[in-house]
């Protein structure tokens, strides 16, 4: 099939993009920038400009059977600084995405949504896929609110999606200097000899998914015939920060400094995701233990700073 990849230069996205390429699919990327670890790929056709760019984006979604929506213009930890700017770049942007999608009779629209931000702090551990949605922050809110569009447009026009929420993603070609991805963020400081710093006392508890697993379950969910349209995709295990911290120290057996600060408001302290569905429907599961998974993103960050 002819796959658009929005985001496909990012760390999801470029993942997603080898899948592809090794399943046959001919694969067109859209990204505001060239991937930060790799040259551009042979037999990929980019196009390089913003979301809001709506001529070139109408031009890329010419011939497209299939979109992967990766594309997200804020993170949670920035999100609520400019929620009017969130709204804007992300909700508007997609839903002319959408129009445009039902223009060129494409025929499925992937969103990688959040399988944490959508559903705030749950009452009830692990979080199902039916749990209550009550986001805490602005990122988590548009997540949710471009769902909602693709189940509008679907009623209206038609237009089929899938919905992917996964845990935290984790593996190689994650950026260690960003603003998320604790693993990666931690790895890029103990390699460089700086302080780890952790918000509130280190017992916030989180899902963590290693990027091949994650990739075979967008996969899956994509072009399997399956009965749902949302799929949470995690471990199915929470593990706290100290926890990350503990296992961190036994796979890179070197001496680093923890520092401990306060609570983000943006964050939720507990969750970890029911993955029964698509154990059931998608006859898929995490592979990956969390220690060889981390392993592979030291041996990457190694490589990326020396």
């Amino acid at each position: 099939m002819n796959v658009l990849v929005l985001g496909g230069n990012g760390f999801i996205g470029s993942h997603l993009l080898d899948h592809l390429r090794t399943n046959g699919h001919k694969v067109r990327v859209f990204d505001r920038q060239d991937e930060l670890y790799r040259k551009p790929q042979p037999e990929v056709d980019y196009y390089i400009g913003d979301f809001g760019n709506r001529a070139m984006l109408a031009s890329a979604l010419k011939n497209i059977d299939v979109v992967f929506h990766l594309i997200s213009t804020t993170v949670p930890k920035t999100s609520n600084d400019d929620p009017a700017f969130d709204v804007l770049s992300n909700v508007v942007e997609t839903i002319y995405l959408l129009e445009q999608c039902v223009k060129e009779h494409v025929k499925k629209v992937v969103f990688v949504s959040s399988g944490g931000a959508v559903y705030g702090t749950p009452s009830v551990l692990p979080v199902s896929e039916d749990s209550p949605t009550n986001p805490e922050s602005s990122y988590g809110i548009t997540k949710l609110t471009i769902e909602k569009y693709l189940s509008l447009f679907h009623r209206l026009y038609g237009l089929n999606y899938t919905i992917m929420r996964p845990s935290n993603p984790y593996g190689a070609r994650q950026n260690p200097f960003a603003n998320q991805g604790v693993i990666a963020v931690f790895l890029g400081r103990i390699a460089k000899g700086e302080v780890l710093e952790i918000w509130g006392d280190g017992e916030a508890t989180k899902d963590y998914i290693s990027i091949g697993d994650l990739i075979d379950g967008i996969y899956r969910a994509t072009f399997f015939k399956v009965s749902s349209r949302i799929f949470n995709i995690g471990s199915g295990v929470g593990y706290s920060v100290n926890d990350l911290v503990q296992i961190i120290g036994e796979v890179v057996d070197q001496r680093f400094t923890v520092l401990y600060s306060a609570k983000g408001i943006h964050d939720v302290s507990k969750i970890y995701l029911d993955i029964t569905r698509a154990k059931r429907e998608l006859g898929w599961e995490p592979t990956t233990p969390l220690d060889v998974g981390i392993r592979s993103v030291w041996d990457f960050v190694k490589d990326t700073i020396s």
